[in-house]
C-alpha cells in the first residue's frame, strides 16, 4: 500500500507591535490626562485661593411688616423729573487744586399728585330729588414727597483738591452722598410745584368721577373743587 506524505504547512505569525511604540502611546496618553488634571485643578485652586476675588453673602434679616394703612387717596398723575446738581465747595484762603471739591450729580425721581378723598365732608355729594343729577365737591390735588430712583441717580463727575484726596484715602468710611440726594430731591420737589402736575391731577380726577357717576345711572354729573364757586 502506497502512503501519501504531506508536507507540513508553516503558519505565518502576526508581526508583533514594537515595544517602544506601545510605550510611547501610553506615555502620550498619560501626559494628556496629567495636563487636563493640572488645568482643572489649577483653575479650581485659583478660584479658591484668588486673593482678588470677591464673595457676596447676604445676611439680611427677614422683612418685618410694621403696619398696614388703608388708602383713601386717588393717585391722579405722576411726573418724572431729572436734575443735574452742580455742588462746589471752596476754601477761602486756598486754591481749588489744594482744597476744594466740585461734584456733578444726576438725580432722577418722580412726584405723585393725588386727591385725598378722606377729607370729603358730608355735603361733598349732592343728589337731585329725581336722582338724575349729582354734584361732587373735592379738594384740590396735592403732591407727594419726591422719590429718587437710586438706579438712575449717580455721580457724573467728581473733582477734588490735594487735601481732599488725602482725606478720602485716610478715611475709613466711603464718601457720603446724602447731601447730593437731599439737594436733588429738593430741586425736583420745587420743579413739581411749579409744573402743571396738580392741574393735570385735578382734570384726571374730574374725568374719572364723571365716568364713574354716569355708569351708576346719573345723567348729569358736576365735579367742583373747593375753590370753585
Amino acid at each position: 500500500m502506497n502512503r501519501q506524505t504531506s508536507t507540513p504547512q508553516t503558519a505565518v505569525a502576526a508581526e508583533p507591535v514594537p515595544h517602544r511604540s506601545r510605550k510611547a502611546w501610553r506615555f502620550l496618553a498619560g501626559l494628556l490626562v496629567l495636563i487636563v488634571l493640572l488645568l482643572v485643578g489649577g483653575r479650581l485652586a485659583w478660584s479658591y485661593l484668588n486673593p482678588f476675588g470677591e464673595t457676596t453673602v447676604d445676611r439680611s434679616q427677614p422683612v418685618l411688616l410694621q403696619s398696614i394703612q388703608n388708602m383713601s387717596r386717588f393717585q391722579a398723575a405722576s411726573g418724572n423729573f431729572q436734575v443735574i446738581v452742580d455742588l462746589e465747595k471752596d476754601a477761602a484762603a486756598l486754591p481749588d487744586a489744594i482744597k476744594g471739591s466740585r461734584t456733578l450729580f444726576v438725580g432722577a425721581g418722580s412726584v405723585d399728585a393725588y386727591v385725598d378723598f378722606a377729607a370729603l365732608g358730608d355735603d361733598a355729594i349732592t343728589v337731585s330729588p329725581d336722582r338724575t343729577e349729582v354734584t361732587v365737591r373735592l379738594p384740590r390735588a396735592q403732591l407727594e414727597e419726591p422719590r429718587l430712583d437710586n438706579a438712575k441717580s449717580y455721580v457724573y463727575a467728581h473733582e477734588r483738591g490735594l487735601l481732599d484726596r488725602m482725606q478720602d484715602m485716610l478715611s475709613n468710611s466711603p464718601q457720603n452722598q446724602q447731601e447730593l440726594y437731599v439737594l436733588a430731591a429738593k430741586k425736583i420737589g420745587e420743579a413739581a410745584q411749579s409744573s402743571d402736575l396738580r392741574a393735570r391731577a385735578d382734570q384726571n380726577t374730574r374725568t374719572m368721577l364723571i365716568g364713574m357717576m354716569k355708569s351708576l345711572g346719573f345723567a348729569k354729573v358736576t365735579v367742583k373743587f373747593a375753590d370753585e364757586p
